[in-house]
Order: structure tokens, then C-alpha cells, then sequence
């Protein structure tokens, strides 16, 4: 009896039919996790933040796809030049109280004028911020993230117009000057596209806007992450493939493969074409040059390669 009144009692206790509760509880639990791991702890909730940042990232780039990121002109002399040759911009910053030269004044009269440019006033210090403390003098531009096409686009939009494609690729040119006379000389014969590697290539920058003349707005340039893929799909699309190389089996001229729908691969000066590039190419041509030069820049070579094209076309 004496038994049964301490179970009734609210003494702690053993209980009846416990089943070694309490043995099990003095049992260990194993090693600590780390901070990181611990539901609320700092450390633990850093990680959180940061791994959903990563995420944030992740989708952020793969919502852009084949947009660049965006640039900034600096300095007087090259603002003006870009707002002069026409290239895109969605923002002139300017400094508060800036000495308000001509260079300034042509600029903000420039950027009025084109429209869809705001004008930003801003300290010094912001403008140092934004820069990574380049020589600005007062004055940046902000141009917008180019929107590359797709290298099937540009064959789709030939065959709308009922012609043959007529494109160029860049294989390992790493000066925007280079491609900007290239989307040039595209624009001048009559071609549909430029194609750039993502990657060790020139993209298409302030400086390859400008050196485009404006045909940059009415030529598309489509950029790949594999250049040989890209050069593999076109042939199996039935567009031949021509590269440009100082050692070619035969000369452009002799070429009869212009006549019809192409792709001419043209490489950088220095080293010229790729191997894998060079392999995968139908024919590889050289460009006869009686005077003796060793070699002719991408936008020189594309140019009379282009030339000979549209001659033939026409």
C-alpha cells in the first residue's frame, strides 16, 4: 500500500511502466555539430543568407542568358565620343559642380538631344565609388547590357529574306576595335551576322560600338559558349564553312563555296585559327598578298573576303 501512495503521490520518481525513459535520456546524443549546422545560431543563420545570395545570383544570370553586363565611359573626351558616334546609353552622370567646359557642354547637349538618356547629377565621391577611382573628370556614361542573338537566328533571318547566309565568326579576336570593323564591313556587304566566343574574345563594348559606325544597331552579333559546336551545327545545316588561314589549300578568289550559303572563320593576327577550329572547317583559304605582309587584322581580312562575297552574289 505503502507503494501505491508514493505512484499517487506528485514526488518525482520512477513510474510504473516507464520502460527505461530515463535511462535512454542520460544516453548521449553524439558529437556537436558545427555552428554553421545549429538552427540558430549566428553562424548558422549567415550561412542561410548567404547561400540564398548564391541562389539569388543564379537565377539572376540565368534570367539575362545572352545579356552582357553593363559598361561605363569615362572621361570627357570619351564620353562625348560615344554620345557623338551614337552609341547606347541610359545614363549621364555628371559632377556637382563640374567646370562647365565645352567637352561638358557638348555632352549634356548631345545626350538631351538623342533623348532616353537621364541626366544624373552626383558628387565626386559616388562617382569615385562607381568607377574604382578611374580619371572620370566629371563626366560617366552608362551603357546598357547588348543583347546578343542566337547563331540560328541569324541564318533564320537570311532564308526569311529568300537569300543565302552570308555570316562571319571570330575565333579568339580579343580587340573590340577588331570586331567593331567586322559588324562593319558585315553591314556594308550585305552579311547577316557576327558569332563571338563567350570566352578569351572580344564581346561587344563601347569601344566596338564606336569602331561599328553605327552599323552595330542594324547588325546582330550572336555569341556562343562553344564556337566549334556552333560551327558544327551550321555545317549540318548545310551552310559550308570557310576559314581564313595564311596556309589555306586554295585562295579566296578560287573559292566557288562563297557563291552559296557560308560561314567565314577568322582568327586573330598573331596565332590565327584555332586547331579544333582550323579541323572542323570545310575549306581553309588564304588571302593573296603580292606586297609581302605576313598578315592583315580580323576586320581587314573579313573585309575582302566579304567583298568577294557580295561580288559574287550580285
Amino acid at each position: 500500500m505503502a507503494a501505491n501512495n508514493r505512484r499517487m503521490s506528485g514526488k518525482k520518481g520512477a513510474q510504473v511502466g516507464s520502460g527505461g525513459q530515463r535511462r535512454r535520456g542520460l544516453e548521449g546524443k553524439g558529437p556537436t555539430p558545427p555552428a554553421e549546422a545549429r538552427k540558430g545560431h549566428v553562424k548558422n543563420r549567415l550561412a542561410n543568407a548567404k547561400a540564398k545570395q548564391a541562389q539569388a545570383r543564379a537565377r539572376a544570370a540565368k534570367g539575362r542568358g545572352n545579356r552582357s553586363t553593363s559598361e561605363l565611359v569615362v572621361g570627357r573626351n570619351p564620353v562625348f565620343e560615344a554620345l557623338r558616334d551614337g552609341v547606347p546609353a541610359t545614363a549621364l552622370y555628371v559632377q556637382q559642380f563640374i567646370d562647365n567646359d565645352e567637352r561638358v557642354r557638348d555632352a549634356l547637349k548631345l545626350a538631351a538631344d538623342r533623348g532616353g538618356i537621364h541626366l544624373m547629377e552626383a558628387p565626386r565621391p559616388e562617382l569615385d565609388r562607381m568607377t574604382n577611382g578611374l580619371n572620370h573628370q566629371g563626366l560617366v556614361l552608362q551603357v546598357p547590357p547588348y543583347e546578343y542573338a542566337h547563331p540560328e537566328d541569324l541564318a533564320a533571318a537570311a532564308y526569311d529574306e529568300g537569300r543565302d547566309p552570308l555570316v562571319v565568326a571570330l575565333d579568339g579576336v580579343t580587340d573590340p576595335r577588331n570586331l567593331g570593323a567586322v559588324v562593319r564591313s558585315v553591314s556594308a556587304f550585305g552579311g547577316h551576322g557576327v558569332i563571338v566566343p563567350e570566352r578569351r574574345a572580344a564581346g561587344m563594348t563601347a569601344g566596338a560600338w564606336k569602331s561599328s559606325a553605327g552599323a552595330a544597331a542594324r547588325t546582330p552579333v550572336a555569341r556562343v559558349t562553344n564556337l566549334t559546336r556552333a560551327l558544327e551545327a551550321y555545317k549540318k545545316a548545310g551552310i559550308a564553312v570557310v576559314g581564313l588561314a595564311a596556309d589555306g589549300d586554295t585562295t579566296v578568289g578560287e573559292l566557288a563555296a562563297l557563291d552559296g550559303p557560308v560561314v567565314i572563320v577568322v582568327g586573330s593576327e598573331g596565332k590565327g585559327l584555332s586547331r579544333l577550329v582550323g579541323e572542323t572547317c570545310d575549306y581553309r583559304v588564304s588571302i593573296p598578298m603580292p606586297g609581302g605582309a605576313e598578315s592583315l587584322n580580323a576586320g581587314v581580312a573579313a573585309g575582302i573576303v566579304l567583298y568577294e562575297a557580295a561580288r559574287r552574289r550580285a
